[in-house]
C-alpha cells in the first residue's frame, strides 16, 4: 500500500536502501582497495591522500572545508593534516581576517609529492577503473553517474559538488599526458 503523503511504499523505500547500501558497499571496498594500492609506496593513507588532494585543488583549506570536502569529521581533517605538516607536506596558517580557523596549504614538497602520485597512476591496476572500461566500449565514455551525481548534491549541497567539479577541471587543465604519464603543465 502506498503512502501517500510520501508516494512510496516501505517495502519499495527498503528494497531500495538495502540496494544502495550492498552496491555501495561493494564498491567502496574495491576503491579502498585500489586507492591503498596507489598511495601505498608513499606511506600515505586514504585521508592523508584525501587532504593533499584537497589542498591542492582549493590552492589552500581550512580544516573545516578539508572535513567537509573530504567527508570526514573536523578532528579527523585536523589530526591527519598535523601529521602531514610533521612530514612537511603541509602548512598550517591563520588569515589575517579570520583568525578562527585553521588554514593548511601544500608545501613544496607536498605538491612534490602529490605531483609525483599523479605520474605513477597506473589505471590498469584499480579494478573500478577495468571493470568501468566494457561501458566504455559500449558507450564511447566512462559512466558519468548522473543518477548519483543527484544523490550527493541532495546529501552534501551544490558546494560539495562545485568542489568535486573544480578538481576534475583542474585535472583537465593543470595537467598533459606523455607516454602515457600524467605530468604537471608547464607554463
Amino acid at each position: 500500500m502506498l503512502n501517500h503523503e510520501n508516494e512510496y511504499s516501505m517495502k519499495e523505500a527498503l528494497v531500495y536502501s538495502q540496494r544502495i547500501a550492498q552496491l555501495s558497499k561493494a564498491l567502496w571496498k574495491s576503491i579502498e582497495k585500489d586507492w591503498q594500492q596507489w598511495i601505498k609506496p608513499y606511506d600515505l593513507n586514504i585521508n592523508e591522500h584525501h587532504i593533499l588532494w584537497i589542498a591542492y585543488h582549493l590552492k589552500g583549506a581550512s580544516i573545516s572545508e578539508i572535513a567537509k570536502f573530504g567527508v570526514m569529521h573536523v578532528s579527523t581533517a585536523f589530526n591527519f593534516s598535523k601529521k602531514l605538516e610533521d612530514r612537511g607536506y603541509l602548512q598550517f596558517s591563520k588569515k589575517e581576517d579570520d583568525k578562527r580557523n585553521t588554514y593548511v596549504e601544500l608545501t613544496e614538497n607536498g605538491e612534490k609529492l602529490l605531483l609525483d602520485l599523479m605520474e605513477n597512476y597506473r589505471p590498469s591496476t584499480y579494478s573500478v577503473f577495468g571493470g568501468s572500461l566494457p561501458l566504455k566500449e559500449i558507450y564511447g565514455k566512462f559512466p558519468e553517474f548522473l543518477d548519483l551525481t543527484s544523490i550527493i548534491r541532495q546529501i552534501y549541497g551544490d558546494e560539495f559538488l562545485q568542489i568535486f567539479e573544480k578538481s576534475i577541471e583542474n585535472i583537465e587543465g593543470d595537467f598533459i599526458e606523455v607516454d602515457g604519464k600524467l605530468y604537471k603543465r608547464v607554463e
